[in-house]
């Protein structure tokens, strides 16, 4: 059997500029969008003619920045606790074999101007700059399983997590407000899935964190086991 050689289709545009800030699953966080765009020389209209009609595509991409050769048989899932240890075929684990990704995200909007191709997605969870291998439409009569069980992810995470903004935090959000207006919402919702590492999740501890969203760094800290404080939001 011969190696296989994949060239990206396509690169998406997303407001999580690292691994850390990024939700686990996407339809997380409802304002963390993105943008799909074709790459020559897929990017021509004809490459999506009826794509339209779908709702929903998959996305077939690369883990492009976990480091290869580094995957085990066993991983320790975030949903249960970063303790209990399962096979790597059994999750979704980042680190694998092949550092293939698979995500299934909302189609609002097709867009072809000035040569480009953009696919203007619903929520998504995957780093800026990701390199796409393959769109295909979501088939809601083959794809759908509504009675299908699910293991240890039946049901979607619970958020549990109060978040606060300081002062300086507050008048950062403001003056964003014109070219983001649910930027605070959408912090909010980040953080309310707890970015932290598994093992850190339901502990309280004053080490200040960072994620960078857009071209901001936002900095917050636990002030107890279920409230988090954004401290300030710099432009890095």
């Amino acid at each position: 059997m011969s190696d296989l050689t994949l060239t990206p289709v396509a690169i998406i545009h997303t407001p999580y500029k690292e691994k850390f800030s990024v939700p686990r699953q996407a339809n997380l966080v409802q304002d963390g969008t993105g943008i799909v765009e074709l790459l020559p020389p897929y990017n021509t209209p004809e490459a999506v003619r009826g794509l339209e009609q779908f709702s929903h595509i998959w996305l077939i991409f690369q883990f492009d920045k976990i480091l290869t050769g580094k995957w085990q048989p066993t991983v320790r899932p975030p949903r249960l606790g970063g303790n209990q240890r399962i096979g790597v075929f059994a999750s979704r684990a980042t680190h694998r074999p092949n550092p293939l990704g698979l995500s299934k995200v909302a189609l609002k909007q097709i867009e072809c101007r000035d040569g480009k191709v953009l696919l203007h997605l619903g929520s998504v969870d995957l780093v800026d700059g990701t390199p796409i291998f393959d769109i295909k439409p979501y088939i809601a009569y083959a794809d759908s399983e509504p009675h299908a069980q699910s293991g240890f992810a039946q049901e979607k995470p619970q958020t549990h997590l109060n978040v606060i903004f300081s002062e300086a935090a507050q008048s950062a959000v403001q003056k964003q407000v014109k070219l983001r207006p649910h930027f605070q919402r959408f912090i909010t919702e980040v953080l309310q899935q707890d970015p932290r590492p598994a093992y850190q999740q339901g502990q309280y501890n004053e080490r200040i964190y960072g994620v960078n969203l857009y071209e901001f760094n936002v900095r917050f800290q636990f002030v107890d086991e279920n409230t988090v404080c954004v401290i300030d939001i710099e432009r890095v």
